[in-house]
């Protein structure tokens, strides 16, 4: 990979309940922002139920699209905990019982505690590294670009710190913020002018409603620090130029 490329991921979170909304998702924004400090950028995020053939025609369909593919969920020892097996079948490789795995897993279970369900843990992709789970022992894996973890927050959150060191990662993005008193409507044209003038820069406008006023943050963001800075400064200007147009037609009418 050259150095100026992008580095791109997306997010495949996988299972029933969240569909159904029994489960919040806790992970995608943690995941999308934990990536970004790295300079991967997050281009997708789907979400699949325990279905093996979307499993596996989500995964065969982002791993092709994105630099890295990150999973959560499926990981489990129950019947419905499918992704293991999906993954393999994405890769056309086999799956059995990993002594490694059973290693790890053996660090906080006894042996004879160690039934079917508990080994189905150990269960991973033939070629796969093991991602290591400090909190609960269970790995995760990866295979190939894709980086499959589990879908409990706290567990999924320790599978990331360790995997990140083997990310390879882009220059992170530098984002300015600038408030301005005025309506969405009354800033999109002069903004879009402004986004024009500088196309490698992103300009996103998001309006708010608070404290009885209406207001509009602009965030700026590019790889550019200098970039960011000049484009936010033109944004000030902009924003000072309405408020004194405002002013002058409040004081005339």
């Amino acid at each position: 990979m050259q150095a100026n490329q992008t580095v791109t991921a997306a997010i495949l979170v996988i299972g029933d309940e969240i569909l159904s909304g029994r489960t919040k998702d806790k992970n995608v924004g943690y995941i999308a922002e934990y990536l970004t400090r790295m300079g991967i950028d997050v281009r997708e995020v789907r979400v699949v139920p325990d279905v093996e053939e979307e499993i596996i025609a989500a995964v065969n369909a982002l791993r092709a699209r994105y630099t890295y593919l990150f999973t959560t969920g499926g990981i489990g020892p129950t019947h419905d905990d499918i992704t293991a097996d999906s993954v393999a079948r994405a890769f056309g490789v086999d799956i059995s019982v990993n002594d490694e795995a059973v290693a790890m897993l053996l660090e906080r279970i006894a042996r004879e505690d160690l039934n079917e369900a508990r080994l189905r843990m150990a269960r991973i992709p033939h070629g796969a590294e093991l991602v290591a789970n400090p909190v609960s022992k269970a790995p995760g894996f990866r295979i190939g670009n894709v980086i499959v973890m589990a879908g409990v927050p706290s567990i999924m959150q320790a599978m990331l710190d360790e995997v990140a060191p083997t990310l390879q990662g882009g220059v992170p993005l530098v984002s300015e913020t600038v408030l301005v008193n005025e309506k969405e409507g009354d800033v999109a044209h002069p903004l879009r002018l402004i986004q024009e003038a500088a196309p490698h820069v992103q300009i996103g406008s998001y309006p708010f409603f608070e404290e009885g006023r209406y207001g509009t943050r602009i965030v700026v963001r590019s790889r550019d620090p200098e970039a960011a800075r000049s484009v936010a400064s033109e944004v000030e200007a902009m924003a000072s130029m309405l408020a004194k147009t405002r002013e002058a037609a409040h004081k005339t009418s």
